[in-house]
């Protein structure tokens, strides 16, 4: 038998405890004395999701996860919320299925895949029927259950998936209302859950007896999804979130930053023929030993761009855009222009467009966000109602909106038609990536583009541009967050390792206070006028792709003789790094970040690792790009800066490599 699942439909009101067993058409069988039946754990608002586009039924059934001891002997089971308990069809499984597998990652937007629900009693068992109330309950002893996997959806929900040891899964458990880790720690009473050393989000279960060592709660990685993800409460209060979701927060970073293909090793001291141990940063041996940094170069910024027409030819085209760059970099654009140049770094023109090219392309775009955002605009709620994504994207810009920037005159006040825009933009953005659709944090990356523009079409088609390069912070694995903190290890490893080895001493070497700094671009650590500024220097990309990383390095050695001077534990580092919040001068540290570059860049024997991360290594076999030509691009612009950055001259010509 096969039950259809469908998208995420919370129900309102609230759900009423009630325990009840059921079966279709054999009461007897699920019926237990009270001498036999315990009551362990139960959790409300566990949803089973049908698919409301292959069948009458409700698009969701909520439901109460429990687990109970039958006869002394441990069960995960789940039972729908049904006001009539005694109609409700249950789904029996003697040697129990659980899921778990891989879920599928080409399902239809907004809809799950179908999962196969498989009975694996014996020959003489027969399938349950399947009703037309859709209603299922299942029961699984503990003792077949094989694997565990958590995934999460854009929404910040988390579901999970069992597998039996027959290896068939059951239909993912939703938790609309949290609720995974106090699940999770209530089947540590009777199982080991220990993690799989080649996927971080699927766990594999173990009889307490087996004798495979415990693993802390906290190895597990799950962090509390009462309807947050971890990238969203670390935006809003980053602080809260390290000592109450992450717990550990060290442990998870650790996992992060060791290598994809770097097995998973325990060793004694009586053993040393193993690789070392997990907790050691990889590559950072390559660094350690002994990386002679020359004095930072003076570094002096220059005047914001405030001339645009002697860039253009006759027809309106960009004739050195490699020029605007450099000038961007070296002091920002006047408030004059900004709107102008930021369409050109955000690719929403092209740099060789001709001014009649662009009246075309802006002509085009708008056609296109209008028919986007018709296709919502358009959906009715009888249509929502069986969208779960959209109705929860939508949810959770409404509540976004409302909170952001609200500071500023043109997001401030009740019933501001720069909110509506906000709305308006990221909802259409849905429609354009709704693959990943909304998560938060986009809130912020808007709001400044909107500010600038104050144009709703051309807003949107920057925000897709600056979102092509920074999509993958907000993707569910966090792949592109792990590697980034990993990227400024290595380089802070390289310019200061007496505050590395501090960091390490105080279990903060994985520098995950640093998350919000890189998931949003510093948005939360500097005024809003100097966010305008910061951010059109880093979109030129010069001098490196990874030249955010180099602020984030700027600041941290800006604030080391206070971090090992006070002697901060684990606790007050995050808190003191969390404080500096507008307290940042934005000039200092983009000349502390370029300082920083020019002095890894005249290092003489700089690692192969801080040459991959500043985009200076040059495989030897590379024939397209010759080392040398790179050192004299860059030896150029040290000369420049040093000379104060003539940055008024608009004459064309070499720019940052």
């Amino acid at each position: 038998m096969t039950l259809a699942m469908g998208g995420v439909f919370p129900l309102a009101g609230s759900l009423t405890s009630r325990l009840f067993w059921e079966n279709d058409g054999d009461d007897r069988k699920m019926e237990q004395s009270a001498e036999d039946y315990k009551l362990i754990f139960e959790k409300e608002g566990v949803y089973l999701h049908t698919n409301a586009k292959r069948s009458n039924q409700d698009t969701s059934i909520p439901g109460f996860i429990r687990i109970v001891e039958r006869a002394g002997l441990p069960a995960l089971e789940w039972s729908p919320l049904e006001h009539d308990s005694r109609n409700a069809p249950a789904v029996l499984y003697s040697k129990k299925d659980g899921d778990g597998g891989e879920e599928d990652t080409n399902f239809d937007p907004g809809y799950e895949p179908d999962w196969a629900v498989i009975s694996t009693v014996k020959k003489e068992r027969e399938h349950v029927p399947v009703k037309n109330s859709g209603q299922w309950a299942f029961s699984l002893p503990l003792s077949e259950l094989y694997s565990l996997r958590r995934s999460r959806f854009s929404l910040g929900r988390n579901f999970l998936v069992l597998t039996s040891r027959g290896g068939h899964p059951l239909p993912p458990l939703h938790f609309h209302r949290g609720g995974t880790r106090e699940l999770l720690r209530a089947l540590q009473r009777y199982i080991i859950l220990d993690p799989s050393p080649l996927d971080g989000r699927l766990f594999l279960a173990y009889p307490q007896d087996s004798g495979t060592l415990p693993q802390s709660f906290d190895r597990l990685q799950f962090l509390d999804d009462g309807g947050n993800d971890l990238v969203s409460r670390f935006i809003h209060d980053p602080y809260a979130t390290t000592f109450g979701g992450f717990s550990k927060v060290t442990n998870f970073f650790r996992a992060a930053l060791r290598p994809p293909e770097s097995p998973i090793h325990t060793r004694t001291p009586q053993d040393p023929s193993l690789p070392p141990q997990s907790d050691e940063e990889p590559g950072f041996e390559l660094i350690t030993c002994g990386v002679e940094l020359g004095p930072k170069p003076d570094v002096t910024r220059g005047p914001p761009l405030d001339k645009w027409e002697e860039f253009l030819d006759s027809e309106g085209r960009v004739t050195c855009p490699e020029k605007i760059k450099e000038l961007v970099f070296r002091g920002g654009i006047t408030h004059s222009l900004r709107k102008e140049v930021w369409k050109f770094l955000l690719g929403f023109y092209p740099w060789n467009s001709t001014a009649k090219e662009r009246e075309d392309i802006l002509r085009v775009k708008t056609d296109e966000y209008f028919r986007m955002k018709v296709q919502w605009k358009s959906v009715s709620e009888e249509q929502e109602m069986r969208n779960s994504l959209l109705r929860g994207y939508r949810s959770l810009i409404e509540r976004d909106v409302n909170r952001t920037d609200r500071h500023n005159t043109f997001f401030s006040g009740n019933d501001n038609p720069g909110l509506t825009l906000l709305h308006d933009v990221l909802m259409t953005y849905c429609m354009y990536n709704f693959d990943l659709g909304y998560v938060q944090g986009m809130s912020d990356l808007l709001s400044p583009i909107l500010f600038v523009t104050q144009n709703e079409v051309e807003s949107f088609w920057c925000l897709t541009g600056f979102m092509e390069l920074v999509h993958q912070n907000f993707e569910e694995s966090q792949e592109a967050m792990k590697q980034q903190l990993l990227q400024l290890s290595i380089l802070l490893k390289a310019l200061d390792p007496e505050l590395c080895d501090f960091l390490d001493s105080q279990d903060s070497g994985s520098l995950c206070f640093c998350f919000r700094w890189l998931l949003i671009w510093f948005k939360r650590e500097f005024s809003f006028e100097d966010i305008l500024t910061l951010w059109e220097v880093l979109w030129t990309r010069l001098p490196c792709e990874n030249f955010h990383l180099l602020i984030a390095c700027s600041i941290l050695e800006s604030q080391r003789e206070e971090l090992i001077g006070s002697n901060h534990d684990f606790n007050t580092i995050l808190k003191h790094i969390n404080e500096l919040t507008m307290k940042l001068d934005l000039q200092t540290v983009l000349r502390g970040a370029e300082a920083i570059y020019l002095q890894l860049f005249l290092c003489k024997e700089l690692p192969v690792m801080v040459k991959q991360v500043l985009g200076l290594y040059v495989p030897p076999s590379s024939e397209e790009e010759s080392p040398d030509s790179q050192a004299s691009e860059t030896q150029r612009l040290l000369s420049q800066s040093q000379e104060g950055a003539a940055a008024s001259n608009p004459a064309c010509g070499p720019s940052y490599p």
